[in-house]
């Protein structure tokens, strides 16, 4: 059985020698790095609402218990009531009973145990919790904006071997921090840790594959490939960290991803053979160029915009449950199940059928669909009723994002040079600004004139942002650039247009390849 074993190790590893330089294989690497990075991202959602208030209620307990000492040098037992499942807990130390003997609650207690089936309609500790919850979600997306400028240009020098993989050691780090820390400190280091690994992988990820998938549509396909495996993590991260913190504990669902992220370390170590380094045969256009244009502007806003719908509802959705439904910790995260399939769906129908229909029409209706969907959020009165309005939502924004993430690509292609870590370092800032401004600006928001106006908020902003995406119809490009581009790739509806004083009939418009 040993020498069987031994041989079959033997044939897959030269297979993967043979398949190094596969397409596939490169995307089913950055398919499960996305995977893995947005696990972890959405893992801590309905996690950390929970842990944080229990370490909160913990040190108001203790301080309670010392102050009551003072006060009371014979001691007794007071009653503590917890606002989040509405348990009353005993607190201080009576020397003349038995630490076996049971206890009687207080009248004011006993008082609180018969309302023990009241939600708490209002409480100022559960609001607080909006602003540090939104804080720590929004450090990852803030240092990963602040880092992504310069990891951009970076692949462009030494290509995006070597960033991955450093991704994929700054994740695995972030991890385990993730596991073991038990203050509000340490977790905060941990996430924004996050975001310095969440820049390196998904912008060399995203890079990576619109160098080996040359062809729009094909490109187009992949990446609805590779962000399935975003959706995929987004879609397994808070039921699976819901149910593993409500019945295992904080530590497991960690574990579990630290697992995980040394698999695919070992496969990019195997695969992408990070110690070259391997830069562009050209040299890109400079990021700030990329940035003063017009069409990767509005690009970028799509992404960013439908993004932080999705963004404000993870720390204030959960916070907004406990206070109205009375949630389990489990369906904290079991709430963003509906978005997360609908998500995985609607990335992979529109990563093909958007080349179609027109990447532009695919954003414009996910954008106004992203902005009804969340309106109708607030409406709910129990978990049941989030599941519409919620699928809504992680369907327009895979439509968004499986539309808007190829076509900054081919706006590269079109009108500057085709060299894309800067171009996707753009793409993932729009990307980390949503979920930068979301949590911290949306706990602000929920704190101060409610969950509701939140969500009416940034759906009126989806909303009147769509008609931007009609700018993406047809963008110009320059002349040598469409030329080539439409000898590759012609576009599937064999339509001609007239544009740049190009005569009627002679290239495809780009605007049948949108």
């Amino acid at each position: 059985m040993g020498g069987l074993d031994a041989l079959r190790q033997f044939r897959f590893l030269q297979w993967l020698r043979e398949e190094r330089q596969s397409r596939k294989l490169i995307l089913f690497i950055v398919f499960v790095a996305l995977l893995l990075d947005n696990m972890l991202l959405t893992v801590v959602v309905p996690i950390i609402p929970s842990y944080l208030y229990n370490l909160d209620e913990s040190a108001d307990a203790v301080r309670n218990n010392s102050l009551l000492h003072q006060q009371d040098p014979a001691g007794s037992f007071r009653s503590i009531v917890s606002l989040y499942d509405n348990s009353v807990k005993q607190s201080g130390f009576n020397s003349t009973t038995r630490s076996a003997d049971p206890v009687p609650p207080t009248p004011a207690g006993s008082e609180l145990l018969q309302n023990s089936s009241d939600c708490p309609r209002f409480s100022k500790k559960l609001l607080n919790e909006n602003v540090k919850v939104g804080m720590l979600f929004a450090s990852k997306a803030t240092v990963q904006l602040l880092t992504n400028p310069f990891i951009g240009p970076l692949t462009n020098r030494i290509g995006y071997q070597l960033p991955i993989f450093a991704g994929f050691c700054i994740m695995f780090l972030s991890t385990i921090m993730f596991a073991f820390s038990s203050s509000y400190a340490l977790l905060f280091l941990a996430r924004s840790l996050q975001g310095v690994g969440s820049s390196c992988s998904s912008v060399a990820g995203m890079g990576m594959l619109a160098s080996v998938y040359t062809d729009d549509e094909e490109r187009g396909h992949a990446i609805g490939i590779a962000l399935g495996g975003l959706a995929l993590g987004v879609l397994v991260g808070p039921p699976f960290g819901s149910v593993m913190y409500d019945f295992v504990g904080k530590t497991a669902p960690f574990l579990i991803l630290a697992f995980l992220a040394l698999f695919d370390g070992a496969l990019q170590l195997f695969v992408l053979q990070p110690t070259k380094v391997e830069p562009e045969s050209q040299k890109g256009t400079s990021l700030f160029t990329l940035m003063k244009d017009p069409y990767i502007l509005i690009a970028a806003g799509a992404i960013c915009f439908g993004n932080m719908a999705i963004a404000m509802m993870e720390p204030t959705l959960p916070i907004w449950m406990m206070e109205t439904m009375c949630a389990r910790k489990w369906q904290l995260g079991v709430a963003f199940l509906p978005a997360s399939i609908s998500y995985l769906i609607g990335t992979n129908i529109f990563g093909t059928l958007a080349h179609k229909m027109g990447r532009w029409l695919c954003a414009l209706i996910g954008m106004v669909v992203v902005g009804f969907s969340v309106l109708c959020v607030p409406f709910a009165k129990d978990i049941y009723g989030l599941i519409l309005p919620n699928f809504g939502v992680g369907f327009a924004i895979g439509m968004v994002d499986s539309s808007m993430m190829p076509i900054m690509g081919y706006l590269v292609d079109l009108r500057h040079v085709s060299v894309y870590g800067s171009v996707y370092a753009i793409a993932d800032v729009a990307f980390c600004m949503g979920f930068a401004l979301g949590p911290s600006i949306g706990g602000s928001i929920a704190e101060s004139i409610g969950f509701s106006w939140l969500m009416t908020i940034i759906g009126i902003v989806d909303i009147f942002f769509a008609p931007l995406c009609l700018f993406l119809r047809n963008p110009p490009g320059q002349e040598e650039k469409i030329l080539i581009l439409h000898q590759c790739c012609p576009p599937a509806s064999g339509r001609w247009t007239t544009r740049m004083g190009l005569r009627s009939g002679e290239f495809p418009g780009p605007g049948a390849n949108m």
